[in-house]
């Protein structure tokens, strides 16, 4: 079974973001995932594929 992401949800990628952290806030789904750094707020997009193949784990999950 795939996992089901929503708004909110709080994931910790396989790689740290150049600034060290690994936990994001997911802000988009649909083809493109767009997410935002909980460390330096910088907010990344990636495609469907990339983003379900770089995350780790879910955190905590959204409303």
């Amino acid at each position: 079974m795939l996992p089901v992401y929503h708004l909110g949800d709080i994931v910790r990628m396989r790689k740290p973001h150049a600034c060290g952290g690994d936990e994001w806030e997911v802000l988009r789904i649909g083809m493109d995932f767009r997410i935002k750094c909980l460390r330096c707020d910088r907010v990344v997009m990636l495609s469907r594929r990339k983003f379900e193949r770089a995350v780790k784990e879910v955190l905590r999950e959204g409303s």
